[in-house]
């Protein structure tokens, strides 16, 4: 079988080819330049750029011709983990895809997530397919989960929400002013503001509270990430890794895609929740 995914997962070229799988790609274009993300040096050349501009870049879906093109590729079995309905049409393109291809041996699963919760479902499904799992049976068990996994982030700067129009100018001034760190959770498929903390270390233990609440299954990877600023995103993951205990938690960037709506030196975590 064979494992398809999105570079909304923020998986890099050099660790699809690790996984075996492979990543079809969302654009990102600032004007008419189209800034590629296909690894961590990409990710931290987006935010300098970002940084540097007036408007945000413009995120476009996959086509169904690119889902198609692998499709025709590979004989056997694919699985195909897309970027959240609620965030963008990949969904939709894959399977428009495996209409027009006619294959019958082909699975989309929504993820309902994207970047660190989107790579936990895409490296659990290697894991399983490296176990021998067949494809119906990984596609059931990514769906078993997925409501489960989580991701939260700590926006350093209300600048980017107001650039897109989620908040107003007013708002995003005052905010600025008194130091303001929006909370996020990707959940349900759709990004949903947590709250709202003054200052760096308040919203840490926002983020960190998020343990309490739900608990950590671990039988699943748990991902800390960060955009643009590793040794912030490190200082976290430290921080929380001795607060609760944690062991054999990994660190990534964050890419673009879903960097375009957070902006620089965000901090975000991703674990699959206790199963109630």
């Amino acid at each position: 079988m064979h494992i398809l995914t999105d570079s909304a997962s923020d998986i890099t070229l050099e660790e699809a080819k690790l996984l075996k799988i492979d990543i079809v790609p969302l654009t990102t274009t600032f004007g008419d330049e189209v800034l590629p993300q296909e690894s961590h040096e990409d990710f931290d050349k987006f935010f300098k750029r970002l940084m540097e501009s007036d408007t945000l870049p413009v995120t476009s879906q996959p086509s169904p011709a690119a889902y198609l093109e692998y499709y025709n590729k590979y004989d056997e079995d694919i699985l195909v983990i897309t970027l959240s309905t609620g965030l963008s049409g990949t969904y939709n393109s894959a399977n428009l895809a495996k209409d027009t291809s006619g294959k019958d041996n082909i699975w989309i699963v929504d993820s309902k997530t994207a970047i660190l919760g989107q790579r936990i479902l895409v490296e659990h499904a290697v894991k399983l397919r490296d176990e021998g799992k067949s494809v119906q049976e990984i596609a059931e068990k990514l769906e078993s989960i997925k409501d489960r996994v989580l991701t939260f982030g700590a926006l350093d700067t209300l600048k980017y929400l107001k650039m897109g129009g989620r908040i107003p100018t007013t708002l995003a001034t005052v905010g600025e002013f008194l130091r303001i760190k929006p909370t996020i959770v990707l959940q349900d498929g759709e990004l949903k503001e947590l709250g709202l903390s003054r200052g760096r270390k308040k919203a840490v233990e926002m983020l960190q509270h998020q343990i309490d609440k739900y608990g950590i299954d671990t039988d699943y990877p748990i991902y800390f990430g960060y955009t643009l600023d590793r040794e912030n995103g490190a200082e976290f993951m430290e921080e929380t890794e001795m607060k609760y205990n944690i062991n054999d938690a990994k660190m990534v960037p964050v890419g673009g895609i879903i960097g375009t709506h957070v902006g620089p030196n965000c901090l975000a975590f991703a674990f699959v929740i206790k199963d109630k």
